[in-house]
């Protein structure tokens, strides 16, 4: 069987790919179990300076597999938090490309990337109200990060699907493109997160995920690696900038 989360590096850029498209993307266990091994290979890996994370087949992810519920929801959900959490603590910036249905553990995914990138035309749903299922603490207090408590409600309580507009309004999608304009856009913004400085987004990641006590680390690990030397040298000698900073461990 070909491998469900199949990945691929080209130019600093890790693209992850939900590829179940029978299912419309649900994920199943063996999918979530994959999932943060694969996250630590490609966070250890120092070609990679930024991930993106997407669905085949016109789809992002329709959630979990409701036949994993029948397992036993609770096993089923601390995958899927597993799984979450990992890809929320990667330590390199990541974007989730958003086309067609986005729902369940769909948002849940979405959600623990930094940034989320939708087609016109998306579709996002939280829907464990419609089957008597608790969603997740950790994954509801990000949400309501995300969009608000009053939004957040809105989408635990009913399980009603929201369109682009509202999506983009509340702050659950960051750009929402046109339909054929998604991969363009991605492609070139991820140009743009390999271009910048990966102390600076780390550090940035760290503090704005809440993870507060590291600032007088990292303010010293700008001035002594030389990433903000060489960012005002290239600023003064209008040049793009060669930042070589790389966190401890990759590689």
């Amino acid at each position: 069987m070909e491998p469900q989360l199949p990945h691929r590096v080209s130019d600093a850029v890790a693209t992850v790919v939900i590829d179940r498209p029978a299912k419309r993307n649900a994920m199943t266990a063996a999918m979530w179990r994959a999932l943060p091994p694969l996250l630590d290979a490609l966070a250890a890996d120092p070609a990679v300076r930024a991930l993106v994370l997407t669905g085949a087949g016109g789809t992002f992810c329709a959630g979990a597999d409701i036949a994993t519920l029948a397992g036993g929801a609770q096993r089923a959900q601390r995958l899927a938090v597993d799984a979450e959490e990992a890809l929320a603590a990667f330590p390199k910036p990541t974007l989730a490309a958003v086309r067609g249905h986005c729902v369940g553990g769909g948002v849940q995914l979405a959600a623990a990337c930094d940034l989320r990138f939708a087609e016109e035309g998306a579709l996002f749903g939280v829907t464990p109200a419609r089957l008597g299922v608790v969603y997740p603490a950790s994954a509801t207090r990000r949400l309501a990060s995300l969009v608000g408590p009053a939004t957040a409600k809105y989408l635990l309580f009913s399980g009603e699907l929201i369109g682009t507009g509202r999506a983009l309004r509340t702050g659950l999608v960051d750009e929402v493109l046109p339909a054929g304009g998604l991969d363009a856009r991605v492609a070139e913004f991820a140009r743009v997160l390999v271009s910048r400085s990966a102390l600076t987004q780390a550090a940035a990641k760290e503090f704005t995920d809440g993870r507060a006590g590291r600032e007088a680390y990292w303010v010293a690990q700008a001035e002594t690696g030389g990433e903000t030397a060489e960012g005002v040298a290239a600023f003064l000698e209008r040049r793009p900038p060669r930042f070589t900073w790389s966190a401890p461990g990759s590689g």
